[in-house]
């Protein structure tokens, strides 16, 4: 008995260790997905003739970045990568704290390869944001997406409106410029973001709203290249933000009292 009674402590104990192994290594993961999201728009942003327009930029309500999409196709094709997505209320409010989502698409036609992008998407509404808040978004068919305009004549083109609600860029060998996305598919990464917040079942719009547990420290560098490159002031730090959604007549960066954050639906019906 004496053994066995050892051997069952053991094995609980051998079973806690993998289970805090499984926790550190899927927050690493999380974490260093975001660091790869933070070096793409550095890099991008130091491209002088073929970056994005910094009109472009400033009137985005959501920028996605999404590192090392991979696509592959022989006859039929398709695509996927994960990356992160940064949200804000107003074109002066500070950037959310990002949530983690995925990219998936396919394409048909004579082809063959491999290859390997940046893919980064550009928001220029809030529609297509509460759409991706829902659980998922379909480019092209739950918001309209077009190739994004680039450098100069990029922002002279955008000056005056803008056509699509989200705008799709792609790095690929050193190459920048728009790239086609439509019936790819953008849905929110549930289990990255309960790793990286620390919090199991934490939706999108708890983020959003500044409502999920204080993000890790890696977070703060994302926001201030964000804040870099859209002309507005970073956050202090990565805590959790309460001024994005605001609700209807309660300033920005108050913390409402009497009604809860806005929600979304659609997010709480999917299992």
């Amino acid at each position: 008995m004496p053994n066995r009674k050892h051997l069952g402590v053991a094995l609980l104990a051998a079973m806690f260790a993998a289970a805090m192994v499984n926790v550190a290594t899927a927050g690493a993961r999380e974490e260093g997905r975001l660091l790869t999201a933070t070096e793409v728009l550095e890099e991008v942003r130091a491209m002088p003739d073929v970056r994005l327009p910094d009109t472009l930029l400033a009137h985005a309500y959501g920028i996605a970045v999404i590192p090392d999409v991979t696509k592959v196709a022989f006859i039929f094709g398709g695509r996927h990568g994960n990356g992160v997505l940064s949200v804000r209320d107003k074109l002066t409010s500070p950037w959310s704290n990002p949530v983690f989502i995925s990219l998936t698409g396919g394409s048909w036609g004579f082809q063959a390869g491999a290859q390997s992008s940046d893919i980064i998407l550009v928001f220029t509404t809030k529609t297509g944001i509460e759409g991706i808040s829902g659980g998922k978004l379909t480019l092209g068919a739950d918001a309209s997406v077009a190739t994004g305009p680039v450098g100069r004549q990029g922002s002279a083109a955008t000056d005056m409106s803008f056509n699509a609600e989200i705008y799709s860029y792609a790095r690929t060998r050193g190459l920048f410029g728009g790239v086609a996305l439509d019936g790819s598919v953008i849905s929110i990464d549930r289990s990255a973001n309960g790793s990286f917040y620390h919090k199991s079942g934490v939706t999108a719009s708890e983020i959003f709203a500044g409502q999920a547990p204080t993000a890790p420290s890696t977070a703060q560098r994302f926001l201030e290249r964000l804040a870099q490159s859209t002309g507005t002031t970073p956050r202090s730090s990565p805590a959790p933000q309460a001024d994005i959604p605001a609700t209807a007549g309660q300033p920005a960066g108050i913390t409402p009292t009497a009604e809860p954050a806005r929600t979304y639906p659609l997010e709480e019906q999917k299992k």
